[in-house]
């Protein structure tokens, strides 16, 4: 059965018992799907549903916006979280708007309005270090106190990777900040990719010679930005080898938004509206402004011909990453 998404809390109509374990879920990595395979089990013994809780903006998006800091680039946009959610098992999720009103709800109106009112919590899984509420004030300790609410609560350790480092969605951050894909790759248990439909573009990559897919990453602040080896799935039934660019595109406007572009090795069919899914393998270079159209067409011939290589090394191409 597909997963169920509701943008606000359910409605009396629509409001099924359920385990729930709330958070961001950048990411979906294997701290998260541990989590959510606790919170199966539970759901199974209890003939509930899973159910996921989390926020749009991320909390952390909506204070720095309000303090004028730089919040934490995200792992996945929206699209790419929900369908890592739904792999996962989740059966429903419900993305509530982080706004000023829900950060200043009180802890114990947020359990009884939302976690037990509004979305008919039986099962509550969180993890050691969950925090809710105005001022944070709301933890294990409080929800523990509230469970004559009606709930049952069970506290989700830690899962570490095997250096001993807390598996978060900070930490694949660092690893893909890092063009360490392969690390990347371990602590979300999945290779790391991009999904979307092609969309439309500005045609400057067929004026150079290097028409591309353009994809709209779903999140204005991507995790990565520079120039990519990539392959592509999707188009064909082996993954595709090509060379892409993410990020705001110095080179050719000033202000932009995030995009995507894919340029594909020997492939000239239209593919406008198919859903690819971009897979990162090794990170060339960063982005850079070029003096001129012909500057950057001389380094477009260079990054594709250093992808080349890459495919055409005989190297596990997952390993070099």
């Amino acid at each position: 059965m597909q997963m169920e998404v509701f943008r606000t809390l359910p409605g009396v109509s629509d409001r099924q018992p359920c385990g729930l374990t709330i958070g961001n879920f950048d990411g979906v990595h294997l701290g998260h799907q541990a989590m959510l395979a606790r919170l199966r089990t539970i759901c199974e013994g209890a003939s509930l549903q899973l159910a996921v809780l989390t926020f749009e903006p991320h909390p952390r998006e909506y204070f720095a916006a309000r303090h004028g800091s730089e919040p934490p680039p995200r792992v996945y946009g929206e699209a790419d979280k929900l369908a890592a959610l739904e792999a996962a098992g989740v059966d429903r999720v419900c993305i509530l708007p982080f706004d000023a009103g829900l950060a200043s709800t009180e802890a114990e109106r947020f359990v009884r309005d939302i976690i037990v009112n509004g979305l008919a919590v039986e099962q509550l899984l969180i993890g050691d270090d969950f925090r809710f509420g105005a001022g944070r004030r709301g933890d294990f300790a409080l929800l523990a106190e509230m469970q004559h609410e009606g709930y049952r609560l069970t506290r989700m350790p830690t899962i570490d990777e095997p250096g001993g480092r807390r598996i978060s969605s900070s930490l694949v951050r660092e690893a893909l900040t890092a063009g360490d894909f392969r690390r990347a790759a371990a602590l979300l248990g999945r290779p790391y990719m991009i999904s979307g439909p092609v969309e439309h573009g500005r045609k400057l990559g067929r004026t150079l010679g290097y028409p591309t897919l353009n994809v709209r990453p779903g999140s204005r602040n991507p995790v990565l930005a520079g120039i990519f080896v990539v392959q592509v799935h999707g188009l064909a039934e082996i993954p595709l080898p090509g060379v892409a660019s993410l990020g705001t595109r110095p080179a050719v406007e000033t202000g932009g938004e995030p995009l995507l572009e894919v340029h594909l090795f020997d492939f000239s069919r239209d593919v406008y509206g198919v859903s690819v899914r971009v897979e990162f393998l090794y990170k060339l270079r960063d982005e850079a402004p070029f003096e001129s159209l012909e500057a950057l067409r001389a380094q477009i011939d260079l990054d594709a011909r250093q992808a080349r290589a890459y495919f055409a090394s005989p190297q596990d191409i997952h390993g070099k990453g």
